[in-house]
C-alpha cells in the first residue's frame, strides 16, 4: 500500500513563483505541521514556488526531512499575457482540456506532468509520499482519479488543503483529509 499526501500551499501574497506567504499562510504552514505531525511520511516532493516550500517547512523540520524540489510540481501556466475575464477562461479549460491559452499549457499538458510525479512515486520503493503543489495543478491530478472534480471542486479548495491518494492492489481512493 502506498500514501500520497497532496497538499495546495498556504495562502500567499501573489500568484508569482518568488510570492511568499502571508503573515496568515506562515500561522497556517504551522497549523499545517501541527495537523500532520502523527503522520508518517517519507519524502516530501514540492514545487520550486517559494509559497510551496514555504508551506511545508515546518512540518519538514519538525520531522526531519528534505524537501526534494520538482519543476513539474510548479503551478499551472494558464496564459503568458494577462487575461481580464481568467477565471470563465479557466472554467473553458476544466470543460476543454485541449483548450490553450497564449503562452500557456492545456489541461492535459498540466494534468500529464503532475501525474508524471505520481508515476514516480507509485514506481519507486517508498511507501507514504507528500507532494505540495498549487490548486490548479491539484485539481487536475484529482480530476485524473475522479472527473466530477472539477471548476466548481477547484473554487472550493481552501489554502491550505489536503488530500490523501491510497493506493492498494491496483485500486486507489481518495479523501480530504483536511478542515478548516
Amino acid at each position: 500500500m502506498k500514501k500520497v499526501y497532496i497538499i495546495r500551499h498556504c495562502q500567499a501574497e501573489g500568484q508569482e513563483d518568488q510570492a511568499p506567504l502571508t503573515e496568515k499562510g506562515y500561522n497556517q504552514a504551522v497549523q499545517l505541521a501541527n495537523f500532520l505531525e502523527n503522520t508518517k511520511v517519507d519524502q516530501i516532493i514540492s514545487s520550486p514556488f517559494l509559497r510551496a516550500i514555504q508551506t511545508i517547512d515546518p512540518f519538514a523540520k519538525s520531522s526531519h526531512l528534505d524537501v526534494q524540489i520538482d519543476n513539474r510540481l510548479s503551478e499551472r501556466i494558464l496564459s503568458s499575457t494577462p487575461i481580464t475575464n481568467w477565471l470563465d477562461k479557466l472554467k473553458e479549460t476544466f470543460n476543454d482540456k485541449e483548450l490553450k491559452l497564449e503562452g500557456g499549457e492545456s489541461s492535459n499538458e498540466a494534468q500529464k506532468r503532475i501525474l508524471e510525479v505520481l508515476n514516480d512515486i507509485l514506481n519507486s520503493k517508498v511507501e507514504n509520499s507528500m507532494i505540495v503543489t498549487h490548486g490548479n495543478i491539484m485539481s487536475l491530478l484529482l480530476n485524473n482519479f475522479n472527473n466530477d472534480f472539477g471548476f466548481e471542486q477547484w473554487k472550493e479548495l481552501s489554502n491550505p488543503d489536503v488530500f490523501l491518494l491510497i493506493f492498494s492492489n491496483n485500486e486507489f481512493t481518495i479523501q480530504r483529509i483536511w478542515h478548516d
